[in-house]
């Protein structure tokens, strides 16, 4: 099993990138916050760490330290634009709840 990162989603996240200076490399994670447990963790990931598994699609590392990783594992990520919103959306199977606000999430 692995997390897939949709074709959106890997657009928005080059685009991203390019504009920014970084390089491919998407770091997932989670950390505990909020209300119900859990939230996500998005960022670049500068350096690949021993731990770390690696997921490449559509031209993107998807880079996941082994410790969040049965957190996400089944987990896709989607772009969503909804008229001047716009964000990654993550779908997964993992979650068992949500607090009100989508803020955090609990498995």
């Amino acid at each position: 099993m692995s997390i897939n990162l949709t074709q959106k989603a890997a657009d928005y996240v080059l685009a991203r990138a390019a504009r920014e200076g970084h390089n491919n490399n998407l770091r997932l994670g989670v950390k505990t916050s909020g209300c119900s447990g859990f939230s996500y963790t998005v960022d670049y990931a500068d350096a690949v760490a021993e731990d770390d598994v690696v997921f490449e699609q559509h031209g993107v590392t998807v880079v996941v330290d082994r410790k969040s990783l049965p957190f996400l594992q089944g987990m896709e990520v989607d772009f969503i634009r909804e008229g001047l919103n716009q964000r990654l959306d993550f779908r997964n199977p993992n979650v068992k709840d949500q607090c009100g606000c989508g803020e955090s999430f609990n498995v």
